[in-house]
């Protein structure tokens, strides 16, 4: 076996026992790389993240390589058949398309979006990551104005920036019957 090689990179829902490494990866992130005064008590979601997340139609996903945590995203559900993504980090290590760690995590999300018979999701983001805006708008996510947000959606006070993507739930329930997930 090639011990260079990357391991898999496995997608799966957030347990419990994921909490602190859910935790330490993104206020590293946050606070390490994007300079954001911010800490885990600013983020009551990530304190109870079943029962911030993982209500209705909404969940939260992890990355695993090996058995670490190396990425996360959260589907909040908004009501209307809405979402709001939330919490897309990955370490700095499992990003690009070598691991295709964000887009594995993207694609989870999206097909339980479409299982779950979501429209729309909506996220918010800051100016500073300008590498999440291209790849947001290379997976078909549109920037919307403020303004075209649903009124449910929760606007973080960093986010100035925003995008839509429409759910096409005929797509993603074909692809979910071909994946494993």
């Amino acid at each position: 076996m090639d011990t260079q090689a990357p391991a898999t990179i496995l997608i799966e829902p957030f347990r419990p026992e994921h909490v602190g490494q859910v935790v330490r990866l993104i206020v590293g992130i946050q606070q390490n790389e994007f300079n954001l005064p911010i800490t885990a008590k600013d983020q009551p979601d990530l304190q109870d993240i079943p029962e911030f997340y993982q209500v209705k139609n909404g969940n939260f996903w992890v990355a695993l390589q090996e058995s670490r945590v190396v990425g996360t995203i959260a589907l909040l559900d908004i009501g209307n058949r809405t979402g709001a993504l939330r919490k897309m980090f990955v370490n700095a290590r499992c990003r690009g398309k070598e691991t295709g760690t964000a887009k594995k995590l993207l694609d989870a999300l999206l097909a339980w979006a479409a299982r779950k018979e979501f429209t729309a999701i909506y996220l918010g983001t800051t100016p500073k990551f300008l590498a999440a805006h291209a790849f947001y708008e290379r997976n078909g996510f549109q920037e919307v104005a403020k303004s075209d947000l649903p009124s449910a959606f929760p606007i973080m006070k960093v986010d100035t920036k925003f995008y839509a993507y429409k759910v096409n739930t005929r797509q993603h329930k074909e692809e979910s019957c071909r994946s494993s997930m």
